[in-house]
């Protein structure tokens, strides 16, 4: 082909390209606000944990049933054949006797007192609800906590390839340049296979770059939901983090979502000691029914029934049954006993959950400085041995050693940062604090306390319920313990900055044309 007619294709290739692009808007960074509130909405381990607290929210609509009335219907219909044989009868003939007859009785029963059985089911049920949202916010700032994970795993690792195809590139032109001397007689074959072999391995390097973004990219989309694209800089926490660690030791007592789980849960198995010990008191039920009985069902008359109505106030007292209940009531106590002593070992647990945090939060703090100042040194020193080796001073070796040690010191900055900021998110998980209300406030917020609102007063309710709930705690003995909600701390804000960016479809890819483009602006947690 022609050097004229092929610079004219390319040309127009060019220009072609050109244009196809020029009316394509550059898209938005994705913002770590888009990628939690997308996780908010569409994770599936979090979605099925909602659906779970709905189920705990039943028991006590269930515990409650035992104030409220049951109503029965039974009804029987008989038929009757009677055949003598004729040897039993005296005149020699057979005899067949028929009939039918049917009965319909309604019943109606209301409990009175139960003892104080059923108003310790109710405050157990009620506790179990109380631990069931802690067990569902504590699911929320461990997806939070994942989301944040895989986020600046992409970035890292994004930065991290940058680095090794700079890298190769440098090792290349390293490699010609060793090439060049070498034809010329300034360099010996040694200085060559030097260049050779450092970028050999970087090339393995960068592979695994590759395979690491890509390890990380799957993450990010299996708890977000659609894959990573331009991933902008995370935004400070700052205005989360406590001023040190004593405060988020204090912090952490009243609103770790684990240590408050565990704390209600105490708080069922008391109610639970208390409905143990209500089994050996008496039980006052009203019933009322009525009943319509015998008569012919193939020729209906109400006069040929029976028709009886009765209503009556029963009592039964538990007397003695083989120990059953003074076991079920040690049994009771012990289960509070372990559930008293795991309150303890929880908040040791998240203290100590605190303390490593805070310590490698405060280590990647220092890293970030000390790579700061390796960076820099570092690129002092390659860009000198370059130069020195230029007039002689240096060798190839020192040369390759040199660039080394500089992207050595690029990937420890980078990790450094990286570790500072799940530092971050690991010590606010444990406070409770990294949750949906502080991080993205602006978004529709899942109350658990909704569903649980309607179950109050629903299907099966009657006005006197509530006094009869009353009198059945009031005369328990012993008392009934209640199950109440402990205070946390209110939102904190602002939140994460806003989405600026369209959510993406879940299937798209980056373009091949042309790597995301990473900003290098500092992973840290004071930006």
């Amino acid at each position: 082909m022609p050097q004229s007619l092929r610079h004219h294709r390319l040309l127009a290739a060019s220009l072609g390209l050109g244009l196809a692009t020029a009316h394509v808007a550059p898209a938005a960074a994705e913002t770590l606000y888009d990628a939690i509130a997308e996780a908010y909405q569409n994770n599936p381990n979090l979605q099925s944990q909602r659906a779970s607290q709905r189920v705990t929210d039943e028991t006590y609509a269930q515990a409650r049933s035992g104030w409220r009335p049951t109503l029965t219907l039974d009804a029987s219909a008989t038929y009757q054949e009677r055949r003598t044989p004729p040897r039993a009868l005296s005149f020699g003939q057979s005899e067949i006797e028929r009939g039918n007859s049917g009965a319909l009785q309604l019943t109606f029963r209301q409990p009175i007192w139960t003892g104080g059985r059923t108003a310790a089911a109710v405050t157990a049920a009620n506790a179990d609800v109380l631990q069931g949202r802690e067990n569902l916010r504590r699911l929320e700032s461990q997806v939070m906590q994942a989301v944040i994970q895989a986020y600046v795993d992409v970035r890292r690792d994004q930065e991290s390839l940058l680095i090794r195809q700079e890298n190769v590139k440098v090792l290349q032109a390293q490699l010609e340049e060793s090439q060049a001397r070498f034809d010329v007689g300034e360099i010996t074959r040694t200085d060559v296979a030097l260049s050779q072999a450092r970028l050999a391995a970087s090339q393995s390097l960068l592979q695994s770059a590759q395979a690491q973004l890509a390890i990380s990219r799957s993450n990010y989309a299996t708890l977000v939901g659609r894959n990573p694209g331009d991933l902008a800089p995370e935004p400070s926490l700052a205005y989360l983090m406590p001023g040190n660690v004593d405060d988020a030791f204090n912090i952490a007592e009243q609103n770790s979502p684990l240590l408050r789980a565990q704390l209600f849960a105490e708080q069922a198995s008391r109610a639970r000691i208390a409905g143990a010990r209500a089994e050996r008191m008496p039980n006052v039920t009203l019933q009322a029914s009525g009943l319509y009985s015998e008569g012919p069902i193939d020729n209906f008359d109400r006069g040929l029934y029976r028709r009886d109505a009765t209503a009556a106030v029963g009592v039964t007292v538990p007397l003695f049954n083989g120990g059953l209940t003074t076991s079920r009531i040690r049994q009771a106590i012990e289960r509070n006993n372990v559930d008293r002593i795991t309150v303890e070992t929880q908040r040791r647990g998240v203290l100590q959950t605190i303390t490593q945090a805070w310590n490698q939060l405060l280590a990647a703090r220092s890293n970030i400085v000390s790579t700061d100042e390796q960076v820099r040194a570092a690129k002092i020193a390659a860009e000198g041995t370059h130069q020195e080796e230029q007039v002689g001073l240096r060798s190839t070796l020192d040369v390759l050693n040199a660039e080394q040690e500089l992207r050595a010191a690029q990937l420890s900055q980078v990790s450094a940062r990286h570790d500072e900021y799940t530092a971050a998110a690991a010590v606010l998980t444990a406070m409770g604090r990294l949750e949906a209300r502080n991080l993205i406030p602006r978004e529709p917020q899942y109350d658990p306390r909704s569903n649980f609102r309607k179950l109050r007063i629903t299907w099966g309710w009657t006005p006197w319920e509530e006094p009869i709930s009353a009198l059945d705690g009031a005369l328990a003995f012993p008392t009934i313990p209640r199950s109440h909600d402990l205070a946390r701390e209110p939102a904190i804000a602002p939140g994460l900055p806003g989405a600026a960016a369209p959510a993406q479809p879940a299937d798209a890819q980056p373009s091949k044309a042309k790597p995301p483009t990473v900003k290098r602006a500092p992973l840290g947690l004071y930006n």
